[in-house]
């Protein structure tokens, strides 16, 4: 059981970034030291469909005075719609929890595999799936093909891989996992979590919103680096006055990639790290309220 420690609710936390473990492009304990020379006292490790890089983070960060938010992020689909859920504080033991872990990240695989099939079956014979796998884990994305295809010379950058071959109605897009808001949110919470919306500015219709809300969400990411002001401003007060939890972060991938987001240029106050943990019976389960 991983024991994760509550400070007093003061300095800044920046509640969603990724690691190697999934799409981000530093390895967890570099990220952390990324984080931690951005002077943040949390960092959120939310990697797509898995958990695998939270040990080395809360290992990285006990030597750097920064704490960890364990989560993940879960690609939910409603009406052909993508939308993203945050889930943070769960027992990643609890077994409908790992077994929803499990099951996205092999349609993760089943994906990359018909994907990259595609591409070879277009000529591109370079892509193989052996180094997609290499890049992308357990937890493998179309960010892992596109960099495959960077490196092959096939596309200049990731974005041109996307808009060429990768998105909705391009020729070696393939649909992900189908996973509806309804079913994550249930096992998240009764995994002990906490579930969140992510980015819901980039939804681009607030009727998606208020079906999360309807669905039992506890919590609304409002600061996000892909939000404008009024976006912000906005999400914060529909939060506030549905009584949820108003979060926030960078959504940073690290250094390297499309684009360089750096933890912390989006934060919210430790105050919102305490909630969540209040709002986590697994918190409260195994380390109990202060």
């Amino acid at each position: 059981m991983v024991h994760i420690p509550m400070p007093a609710p003061q300095g800044r936390a920046d509640l969603h970034t990724h690691t190697t473990a999934s799409d981000g492009t530093l390895g967890p304990s570099e990220h952390v030291q990324w984080a931690a020379e951005q002077g943040l006292a949390a960092l959120g490790i939310t990697d797509h469909d898995t958990t695998a890089g939270w040990d080395e983070a809360i290992a990285a960060s006990r030597t750097l005075g920064l704490e960890i938010v364990p989560g993940c992020e879960l690609s939910t689909e409603v009406a052909k719609t993508e939308v993203h859920l945050l889930a943070y504080y769960f027992d990643r033991e609890e077994p409908e929890m790992a077994a929803l872990l499990a099951r996205m990240r092999g349609g993760r695989r089943k994906r990359a595999e018909e994907a990259v099939a595609k591409l070879q079956a277009l000529g591109h014979t370079q892509v193989k799936l052996e180094r997609v796998l290499e890049l992308g884990g357990e937890s493998v994305g179309r960010p892992h093909i596109a960099a495959v295809m960077v490196e092959a010379g096939i596309v200049r950058t990731l974005q041109d891989a996307f808009e060429r071959f990768l998105t909705r109605g391009r020729p070696a897009y393939v649909a992900r996992p189908k996973l509806t808001p309804e079913e994550a949110i249930a096992v998240v919470k009764k995994a002990g979590g906490v579930p969140v919306v992510a980015h819901p500015g980039l939804i681009r219709d607030d009727k998606w919103v208020r079906h999360f809300i309807a669905a039992g969400v506890l919590g609304l990411e409002a600061y996000h680096t892909d939000h404008s002001d009024s976006q912000r401003q906005f999400y914060a007060r529909w939060a506030a006055d549905a009584g949820l939890i108003c979060t926030g972060g960078t959504d940073s991938h690290g250094p390297r990639g499309s684009r360089t987001v750096v933890p912390g240029t989006v934060n919210v106050s430790m105050d919102v790290v305490q909630q969540l943990k209040h709002a986590s019976a697994y918190w409260q389960r195994t380390q109990g309220p202060t």
